[in-house]
């Protein structure tokens, strides 16, 4: 089923100038180097203290209540020096590059629109806690 998926979401994220190839994954890339790759390494791995891990966990958000938000809330998103294009670009980049196998079918990619209201309500202290509260859900939803 995901096999067959694939192919349509990569057209619709083309359309939608967030796909994984091209002169937007080149920039994506550029940014996550700049921007990400600092604390959660090249290879997405993070270290569960400071900087989660993106590889195989990003996109398990999307399917747990209030995680789509969560991801454009966390102050290394919210707060990045981008505009909310080049931020939308990146974190939708992010999460085909380190998690695509839990990235949902019906996934719609966010939009600089979305990510400016996001960025308004970065989250602070609370950011910890919102986390592990999405990850249990994770855990308690059978999800692998």
């Amino acid at each position: 089923m995901m096999r067959r998926a694939v192919p349509a979401l990569m057209a619709g994220l083309a359309l939608a100038g967030a796909a994984p190839g091209g002169r937007d994954a080149d920039q994506a890339h550029v940014d996550y180097m700049l921007k990400c790759q600092g604390c959660h390494r090249p290879d997405g791995s993070g270290d569960d203290r400071s900087a989660p891990p993106l590889r195989g966990m990003v996109a398990r958000f999307l399917g747990a209540p209030g995680g789509r938000e969560f991801l454009g809330r966390v102050p290394g998103v919210a707060t990045a020096n981008l505009d909310d294009a080049r931020l939308a670009n990146l974190l939708n980049w992010t999460l085909y590059r380190f998690d695509p196998d839990h990235v949902p079918g019906n996934f719609r990619p966010y939009t600089a629109a979305e990510l400016g209201l996001l960025r308004q309500q970065p989250l602070r202290l609370d950011r910890v806690a919102t986390r592990t509260r999405l990850v249990a859900g994770f855990t308690t939803a059978g999800k692998p």
